[in-house]
């Protein structure tokens, strides 16, 4: 018998095993004792074990034999592409690296003062990583965290829910006490640490926050844009901390320490240190913005208004030598933490302190525009300046298809026969209806050729000064009409937008900017708020920006500048003709479509002063909402402080 025949003589001999207790290497000899059992003919008595089948074995090889391709490949992906990957993960669970703030830099005013100070604060943060396991430890820490901070557990435990950064700020600024309990209990809060910081302190007046800005804590938002920030950072929001966060934030240092599995310090690896930011010095003087401020709110407070802007700039380089919207804020109310009730009420203040009238706000701007005008008129050779027109208190304009119909274009006086000069001094109307729009037989400058020479001056477009949030304003013209209004343009607009109302907005940046090439003779300047950064290496300056040269002849100039020179000694600004040094200015009134509770129109109220005339200094814009006077509300203003400032 072939095979194995010893085998029969030891059937009996068989040791029998209960179902289930048996090994794999019965399985496989089985097959060779079916063979000879079959040969016997003893095959099909009861067993336990049954023999595998050809095709089931290659199954299981074939199995192994891919579980094991699997597991190389994975091995060796690991090991040639993932490696380096893998190690940096390990070692972030074991190493920690913690920001060290740098000193941002300070903010001076043009003399030199001191607007910003870098106040020694602390947060509290606690890293993930390190927090305990369990969920039940985390609730703990973060309830005692809750209660020692004074803050709602549902808040924070809500907060460290979202967020998805491995660090997590509980707190910023702790006060004195917080930090003294928070320090006792460290050891138990296990994965949180006390982190110094710096927050900043601004000058206290309200009438600075346009222009400083503020920092506050990064946001996740800004975090997903600024990586290289920490969670703990302050990065500026507005003003020139927002405007010039890269020079003054400086690159932040690093202290690296190796923690062990339960988050404590096991040693200290090492330092980057940080590097201080760069500082910058304004064209604001300190001085002449507190006086705007100051004579401004006197006069808010005694005609019972609220909302005001007055701008200063150099004409000679676009320098911003005050910048002020009323109402303003406290700066410090952001930088040190804001709380929610705090940040809502301001938010739903309807005078919206926020909001920086200055640059971004658009009005109409009444008769402010009239030399804009006139120089067009000159530029174009439509009028001679000689020239006299009658003025009587209107005119009138018959309707194109129905003689019976008569639209009547009102001046706020009759001047009787007045030149260009004269029409500047008294602000006509009907004068700048006539070159504006035309009449009789006197051309007029029509809409487009309008709208060049207001472009020309700087409206209709932003000035591009170093703060955000600048508005462009609107030249109106027929295509904007038609597209904004589905309405043809009339010679009513034409007659509107000649006097600066309408829908003809500007800022009062843009107004104080385009007044400063007629005070120096014909050049537009980029309106800039810093003159110098101060980096280790020295002061490096920013020069004055020219937008646009020669806008108008001197000869044409001149005729526009004695106007306004004629309106300060006997016209409508009068009352500057007292002060000390001689000026040329412009008054304008718009109206704003409102009326107040004595039935009155609010009126938008303006002034626009360059001095001294002979060689100017400053021009100086003032701005006031929701008057009821015209300019009675802001001469006043510019006077006073025109005043002190060629005095004190």
């Amino acid at each position: 018998m072939s095979g194995f025949p010893f085998l029969k003589n030891f059937r009996g001999l068989r040791v029998k095993r209960s179902r289930g207790d048996f090994e794999l290497q019965d399985v496989f000899l089985d097959k060779f004792v079916a063979e000879q059992e079959m040969a016997s003919g003893m095959y099909g008595e009861q067993k336990l074990e049954v023999p595998l089948s050809q095709w089931l074995l290659w199954a299981l090889y074939a199995s192994f034999l891919v579980l094991f391709l699997v597991l190389f490949a994975r091995t060796f992906q690991l090991q040639a592409f993932a490696g380096e990957e893998l190690q940096r993960r390990a070692q972030e669970n074991t190493i920690r690296s913690q920001p060290l703030d740098s000193d941002r830099g300070v903010i001076y005013d043009v003399n030199g003062k001191q607007l910003v100070f870098n106040k020694p604060s602390f947060d509290f943060v606690c890293d993930k990583r390190d927090l305990p396991p369990e969920r039940s430890d985390k609730e703990r820490i973060l309830r005692q965290s809750a209660d020692i901070l004074g803050i709602p557990f549902s808040d924070l435990r809500a907060e460290f829910d979202k967020t998805t950064n491995p660090k997590f700020l509980i707190a910023q600024n702790l006060s004195h006490d917080q930090l003294i309990m928070l320090e006792t209990k460290l050891e138990e809060l296990v994965g949180c640490d006390i982190e110094r910081n710096t927050i900043r302190e601004y000058v206290a007046d309200p009438t600075f926050a346009h222009v400083l800005g503020y920092t506050a804590k990064i946001s996740a938002d800004e975090l997903k844009q600024y990586p290289e920030y920490a969670i703990t950072d302050q990065i500026g929001k507005t003003g020139i901390e927002r405007s010039y966060e890269a020079e003054l934030r400086g690159v932040p240092g690093r202290k690296l320490t190796e923690k062990d599995a339960l988050g404590l310090v096991v040693k200290e690896k090492g330092e980057i240190p940080s590097q201080s930011g760069n500082s910058v010095v304004l064209w604001l003087d300190f001085e002449l913005q507190e006086k705007v401020g100051e004579a401004l709110g006197r006069t808010l407070e005694r005609i019972g208004a609220q909302k005001a802007a007055g701008i200063a700039l150099d004409p000679k380089t676009g320098g911003v030598l005050s910048l002020v919207s009323i109402p303003g804020f406290d700066s410090n109310l952001f930088s040190r933490g804001i709380s929610h009730t705090q940040y809502a009420e301001i938010t739903s203040d309807p005078l919206n302190p926020l909001f920086n009238r200055a640059i971004a706000g658009n009005y109409p701007t009444g008769s402010t525009i009239k030399p804009f005008i006139a120089a067009g008129a000159l530029e174009e050779h439509i009028i001679d300046p000689e020239k006299k027109i009658f003025t009587k208190g209107y005119i009138e304009i018959p309707h194109a298809y129905d003689p019976e119909i008569v639209y009547r274009f009102n001046d706020w006086k009759d001047h009787g026969w007045v030149d260009m000069r004269d029409a500047l001094a008294v602000s006509s109307n009907v004068y700048f209806y006539t070159i504006g729009g035309g009449f009789e037989d006197q051309e007029g400058l029509g809409p487009r050729r309008l709208k060049e020479y207001l472009t020309k001056f700087g409206l209709g477009a932003k000035t591009g000064i170093d703060l955000s949030g600048e508005a462009k304003g609107l030249i109106p013209d027929p295509e904007w009409k038609m597209q904004a209004k589905d309405e043809g343009w009339w010679d009513g607009d034409t007659y509107n937008l000649s006097i600066g109302q309408g829908n003809l907005l500007a800022t009062p940046l843009q107004v104080a900017s385009a007044f400063t090439a007629i005070a120096n003779g014909g050049a537009l300047y980029k309106p800039q708020m810093v003159k110098e950064i101060i980096d280790k290496e020295g002061t490096r300056e920013t020069f004055p920006q020219v937008v646009r040269e020669h806008i108008m002849e001197q000869e044409n100039l001149e005729v526009v500048r004695d106007g306004m020179r004629q309106a300060v000694k006997w016209g409508s600004a009068v009352i500057l003709n007292q002060m000390p040094v001689s000026s040329g200015a412009k008054t304008g009134t718009a109206q704003t479509g409102r009326k107040n509770e004595e039935g009155l129109d609010y009126l938008y109220s303006w002034v626009v002063v360059f001095a001294p005339y002979e060689n100017p200094e400053i021009v100086l814009v003032v701005m006031v909402e929701d008057a009821k006077e015209g300019s009675l509300a802001v001469l006043p203003v510019a006077k006073e402080v025109l005043e002190w400032y060629f005095t004190r």
